[in-house]
């Protein structure tokens, strides 16, 4: 009796979490939500700048179908202050997942239809969300402040839209779901900018592109395209060796 009495009272607390999730969720969606570059630190700025102007042509040569076709989705891209200066959040995905197992990514996934309006803040609220439900992060502590162009992966049909925040009241974070998420983790800028750190992926499909050799991960692909942009377009490149090669495992 007292077994079936801990169980109840076990099952009684998860669905009163559950509850408790979900209506913070709904509160989320129903209250406003902001991109706003107000009292951002000096050393974010260029970023901002250059969410501002950047054209998704500057980005990637992979742009969302004109058919509309695709799976609207939203990653946060997000800076905060470490111990060794700016850095950027990352996670490690499942190596079980359907979709880029076991990748270095941004926190972020599809859209759902309580995140609102696909075309306007819908993709803010996703971002947002799919980062608390990944690496436990609290969202009343980061400011968007910028929103860039919308990309496509071809592999997963994903239209990306990349939401800009700074950490501005940093909140633990660490892996909330073993099934999605194998790790969590930050990765200072300046390791990013580190020529010693840059390399150029190869697939065994014959695609290349830009990787970062950091915090024990390979970052290629969706998301090491997109922080090689941003480090351009910010200003903040340092010149590397484009022929340095790493190649990808045929699983990649």
């Amino acid at each position: 009796m007292t077994h079936t009495h801990t169980d109840t009272h076990a099952d009684t607390d998860a669905d009163t979490h559950a509850a408790v999730t979900r209506a913070t969720h709904a509160a989320v969606t129903r209250a406003a939500i902001d991109v706003t570059t107000a009292g951002l630190p000096a050393w974010l700025d260029p970023v901002a700048q250059a969410a501002r102007s950047v054209r998704p042509q500057q980005l990637s040569r992979f742009l969302p179908p004109e058919s509309g076709a695709g799976r609207q989705s939203a990653v946060l891209i997000l800076f905060g202050d470490g111990p060794r200066g700016p850095e950027l959040l990352l996670m490690e995905r499942s190596g079980t997942l359907r979709s880029h197992p076991g990748q270095p990514s941004f926190p972020g996934g599809s859209l759902d239809p309580e995140d609102g309006d696909q075309a306007t803040t819908g993709p803010l609220r996703a971002a947002l969300r799919e980062a608390e439900e990944e690496t436990g992060l609290d969202p009343r502590g980061v400011q968007l402040f910028g929103v860039l162009p919308r990309l496509y992966i071809p592999v997963s049909s994903f239209v990306v839209t990349p939401v800009l925040g700074w950490w501005r009241a940093p909140s633990p974070v660490g892996v909330v779901d073993p099934a999605e998420t194998a790790r969590v983790f930050t990765v200072p800028v300046a390791d990013l900018t580190d020529p010693a750190n840059r390399a150029t992926a190869v697939h065994p499909s014959g695609h290349s592109g830009p990787a970062f050799l950091v915090e024990s991960a390979l970052v290629w692909g969706f998301t090491a395209g997109v922080i090689d942009r941003i480090l351009h377009y910010a200003g903040w490149e340092r010149p590397w060796d484009r022929a340095r090669q790493v190649p990808l495992d045929w699983r990649a």
